[in-house]
């Protein structure tokens, strides 16, 4: 790999609170060499040849913290090399990847299979979880010790919530002895049992079975109350209301832990499902407007760490169902930066707390050295127009399955190339 330098670009990388224009040099060996304001045409030496950003934005590489990927069992919906395709031309570098496979991923076999797979297909950072129980069932705790050894990032039954406090209580203390990091969905089973939207008048009018705000405060509670005396790592996945915000905000004093939102959450509310807009069938539900408002202003003034895609890749047959029938998820990955930018552009949310949210944070919560430009660390970033303008069709989204939440919106800003340990591996045509 050839040395390779760029210049006149707006930085933004809020783990070393670099906000300025200036350039990057990334060595041969896909490494950061140089960044900042000293990096220009002056101090590129004359026989070098340099690519001019004109004022395009560079960002680290984002660490999506929530996806879905089909391998193994679920390959139609998606693969490592869809996903790859899917998360590069978004500007993400690092997943976090779910244990809902078939198999679940509970047991080291699971694990090696995965890790071979991510080395052989994958072109991103991928970060596997396990899931807390085994089968994701809710009943019999993980070997996390060992999981953990095998390189597994983070514990989380997906899209499954631990129901029983006593089982929560032990995974918890666990968690705390080996330093292993939880991510909670949280919803109540009882309190959501055959709920498809948030509770409410549009479930009314609809007809269909509405999930209250209080199946995800319940849960919340009780794993706050729990962290009171197990001081785990712990996460909660995504939050969707104005009263988890609140909780959240008040615990914060207090307590050490961290939340994430879905962008699904932060940009749509229960109007936008329309009649019976099945692609809209989410998990947590969209809510009110209210609601939407509380979690703009959570990420806004840090109750709220990190913005998540919640990529759930569905194929056609299972979403153009009845309501009641279609599965739940929408995929994201490719509109994950796009979409949470539209906060900045209405001036509701600061650039540096978005991108804070989708790179710096989400890599101190899991610990890894992604999601920041410091030198010597692998190249992965990219550049973005930030003002570009696009419309989101689903014929043109590189993941396998196509059931995106916002078909046809319009978006403000693009990313025009990814770049993984240095290579470019994403250009838009």
């Amino acid at each position: 790999m050839k040395k390779k330098y760029f210049i006149n670009g707006n930085i933004v990388d809020p783990s070393n609170s670099l906000y300025e224009v200036g350039g990057l040099i990334i060595n041969e060996n896909g490494k950061i060499d140089g960044i900042g304001k000293k990096v220009n045409t002056n101090n590129i030496p004359s026989r070098e040849k340099y690519i001019d950003l004109k004022g395009n934005y560079i960002f680290p590489g984002l660490v999506d913290m929530r996806v879905f990927v089909g391998e193994p069992g679920f390959e139609y919906k998606e693969n490592f090399r869809t996903l790859s395709n899917a998360a590069l031309s978004g500007g993400v570098t690092s997943v976090v990847t779910m244990p809902n496979t078939n198999p679940v991923v509970d047991n080291v076999s699971i694990v090696d299979f995965l890790k071979r797979r991510g080395r052989d297909k994958s072109k991103i950072n991928i970060f596997p979880t396990a899931s807390l129980t085994i089968n994701s069932e809710g009943t019999n705790m993980t070997e996390f010790g060992l999981l953990q050894n095998k390189g597994i990032i983070a514990f989380t039954d997906g899209t499954k919530t631990i129901q029983n406090t006593r089982i929560m209580s032990r995974i918890m203390n666990s968690a705390k002895d080996l330093n292993s990091l939880i991510l909670q969905h949280a919803e109540d089973y009882e309190l959501s049992k055959n709920g498809m939207i948030n509770d409410g008048i549009i479930a009314t009018k609809l007809g269909l079975q509405g999930i209250p705000e209080l199946a995800e405060i319940i849960i919340i509670e009780r794993d706050l109350a729990l962290l009171e005396n197990f001081k785990c790592r712990y996460h909660i996945s995504q939050i969707s209301s104005a009263k988890s915000v609140e909780i959240i905000k008040n615990k914060k004093e207090n307590l050490k832990f961290s939340c994430g939102v879905s962008v699904n959450n932060l940009s749509l509310n229960e109007n936008d499902i329309g009649d019976f807009r099945t692609f809209l069938k989410l998990s947590p539900p969209l809510r009110t407007e209210d609601d939407r408002s509380a979690l703009v202003r959570g990420l806004s003034d840090g109750t709220i760490d990190v913005i998540v895609s919640d990529h759930k890749p569905e194929d056609e047959e299972q979403k153009r169902l009845t309501f009641a029938q279609a599965e739940t998820g929408a995929s994201g990955i490719e509109t994950l930066l796009s979409l949470s930018l539209e906060h900045y552009h209405n001036g509701s949310v600061k650039l540096e707390t978005i991108i804070k949210a989708l790179t710096s944070n989400p890599a101190k919560i899991l610990q890894i050295n992604k999601g920041n430009l410091s030198i010597g660390s692998d190249a992965d970033f990219c550049i973005v127009d930030l003002n570009k303008p696009w419309i989101v069709k689903k014929e043109n989204l590189y993941s396998k399955s196509k059931n995106t939440s916002i078909e046809n919106k319009k978006l403000q800003g693009k990313v025009m190339n990814t770049f993984v340990k240095g290579e470019e591996l994403f250009k838009l045509n």
